[in-house]
């Protein structure tokens, strides 16, 4: 490792395909700094751009096994591992288990500590199956590191949140970046194809609203759905169920498993609509999930579930519909297949509504600019 590094990114849960470690670290590429990426998943996935090529640096394993493991286990090893590896002037810990030695690590050498926090972890491990197993242990381990992370996080140099409901509320110098798209990163939905389709993009699991879109599939059997994410392993079962009993759906109804960002959103062109029908649980009820943001940018109308952040922006946007059940979610892409021309509309108006007013590129230059000055 002879290259200058300026920023080292720890990501031992999230893996190279996701979306908002692509859209930071093309940020920083974008500001000139050098990058290099310590997470699971494949080299193909990563963050990459033509002009920052250069600078752009995908560490690769030691022990390929734990590299590709989910578990608790394999997470913990991997922070550790890639905070010992990390050479550059900033170490950004991205993953709630990997801030604890980060902080350790950037205090022993002199370096500077940067934390991002994708969600509101207490609340989203309330939606983790595997957080009650074996009594609940694992649970109260991640529970109890998470509340580590959030104390080391207060006292980082920077600490990113993705939204403003996301904790630490006080840190020492606290940054929100919200999931704003990334242009370089989105396919538009142009034309309505022949047939009418309706997407979904992001992680598949129950509390996301998978079940949910399975009967709004099974409902509205004149539309095709195209579902572009990792279902979770508790849910696969469901899945598998649903289409032994639906054998004829197998056509209409596609799961493409996860992929990087720009071969996500490729599934868009020709699409009528995206779907976001996330349960109430404590993480989501305050959220506002990053697929509206870019169902709008790439002229999609949106169906939602009645989260009150998610009603405030589509009722300001008018961008889409509300509703609270898969029959009234199907009922309304049956409206809008005889209603064509109402849909149209209601799509115009978000991509105009998205130009307007998401501004990605002061909110990524903003964090980036943050970012340099912990580099000098």
């Amino acid at each position: 490792m002879s290259q200058k590094i300026d920023i080292s990114i720890i990501s031992s849960g999230a893996n190279l395909a996701d979306a908002r470690l692509h859209r930071l670290t093309r940020a920083l590429l974008r500001a000139g700094l050098s990058v290099e990426i310590f997470a699971p998943g494949l080299s193909k996935d990563a963050p990459t751009t033509t002009e920052s090529a250069q600078r752009l640096f995908i560490r690769k394993p030691w022990i390929a096994p734990m590299w590709r493991l989910t578990n608790l286990l394999a997470r913990y090893y991997r922070s550790r591992l890639f905070v010992i590896r990390a050479r550059g002037r900033v170490t950004y810990a991205i993953s709630p288990e990997a801030v604890a030695p980060a902080y350790a690590q950037t205090k022993l050498w002199r370096r500077k500590l940067a934390v991002d926090f994708f969600e509101d972890y207490l609340r989203l491990l309330n939606d983790r199956a595997w957080a009650g197993k074996y009594f609940g242990i694992l649970g109260w381990i991640a529970k109890s590191d998470t509340k580590s992370a959030l104390w080391f996080a207060k006292r980082a140099h920077l600490t990113t949140v993705a939204d403003v409901q996301v904790p630490p509320f006080e840190a020492r110098n606290r940054l929100v970046v919200r999931n704003l798209p990334d242009a370089s990163m989105l396919t538009k939905s142009g034309e309505r194809g022949a047939t009418p389709r309706a997407i979904y993009i992001g992680d598949l699991r129950k509390s996301r609203g998978l079940q949910a879109m399975l009967q709004v599939a099974e409902l509205a059997n004149e539309w095709e759905f195209d579902f572009v994410g990792g279902i979770a392993s508790a849910d696969q079962s469901d899945v598998d169920q649903w289409f032994r009993t639906n054998p004829t759906s197998q056509s209409r109804v596609r799961f493409h498993g996860k992929l990087a960002p720009q071969d996500s959103w490729k599934v868009v062109a020709g699409a009528w609509v995206g779907l976001s029908l996330l349960e109430s649980t404590p993480a989501f009820v305050e959220a506002v999930p990053s697929k509206l943001y870019e169902y709008m940018s790439v002229g999609l109308a949106t169906i939602s579930s009645p989260l009150p952040r998610c009603v405030e922006l589509i009722e300001l946007s008018k961008s889409g519909a509300i509703e609270s059940s898969p029959k009234g979610a199907a009922d309304r892409l049956k409206y809008w297949r005889e209603n064509p021309a109402e849909l149209d509309q209601i799509r115009r108006q978000a991509g105009d509504w998205a130009s307007k007013n998401l501004d990605s590129e002061r909110e990524y230059s903003i964090f980036a600019a943050e970012m340099v000055k912990l580099t000098r």
